[in-house]
């Protein structure tokens, strides 16, 4: 069995981007089927290589633009990579896009459990879980209103809870602390500590250094899609806080 919960071997991820501007999708398709559209390409990350050991929390720090969430992406299985391979060792837990996994017309406590479907879990287990989950994302009173209706601090909550509510073998975590009020992004910090001690693997984003600082023991540094520095997480986050400056 291998010892890395994640290996990424030079990877390479292409967009096609429509190099004019197109108003609406009728004109799109329009232009689309009568060959009319010109795709330029663009590398969203350009043969990026690191090895992730099972209980090690890593993260993927940079500018807005540099290639970190695509790169999450590729790793959850949301994104194929054009060249190079990911192998991921284990069942994995992706915290990636705000409202990922629920349905916006469906209230919370429909959610949950959808939720928890997609997730590979019964609802059996759910019916045992539900308390604890509501619990963490302290939503009681909001369990009956739609998603559609919640704040970007009260979805955060609610995928939080029922993504970590068992800890997986790896959790990815693409910026999930930046909503919400202080006290839950405390309290989401120490339930992560806590996964970390248990030896849940982690992948995080997020802007804060200082967060990556106390929550991770290593990092990469992509800037353009390219990884500039791996390694240690003060000597990364040293070399990327002083570019900044």
């Amino acid at each position: 069995m291998s010892e890395y919960a994640v290996e990424v071997n030079n990877v390479t991820i292409r967009f096609n981007m429509a190099s004019e501007k197109v108003d609406n999708l009728k004109e799109y398709v329009i232009k689309l089927i009568k060959k009319e559209l010109i795709f330029q390409e663009f590398l969203a990350v350009k043969d990026v290589s690191f090895k992730v050991k099972k209980g090690e929390a890593w993260a993927l720090i940079g500018v807005n633009g540099s290639g970190k969430s695509t790169m999450l992406k590729a790793i959850s299985g949301i994104l194929k990579p054009y060249k190079g391979s990911i192998t991921v060792n284990g069942e994995v837990a992706p915290l990636i896009e705000l409202g990922a996994g629920f349905d916006p017309n469906l209230t919370a406590r429909e959610n949950i459990y959808l939720n928890g479907t997609v997730l590979g879990h019964s609802k059996k287990y759910m019916d045992e879980h539900f308390d604890e989950i509501v619990d963490f994302a302290e939503l009681w009173d909001f369990l009956d209103t739609p998603i559609k209706n919640f704040s970007s601090g009260m979805t955060a909550r609610l995928g939080f809870s029922v993504a970590t509510m068992v800890a997986p073998d790896i959790l990815i975590c693409d910026e999930i602390l930046a909503v919400g009020d202080y006290l839950f992004q405390q309290k989401c910090m120490e339930r992560m500590n806590r996964m970390l001690s248990g030896g849940t693997t982690l992948l995080f984003v997020s802007h804060n250094v200082e967060t990556v600082r106390k929550l991770c023991d290593h990092a990469i540094w992509l800037d353009h899609g390219v990884a500039k520095m791996a390694g240690e997480v003060n000597e990364v986050c040293d070399a990327y806080e002083h570019m900044q400056r």
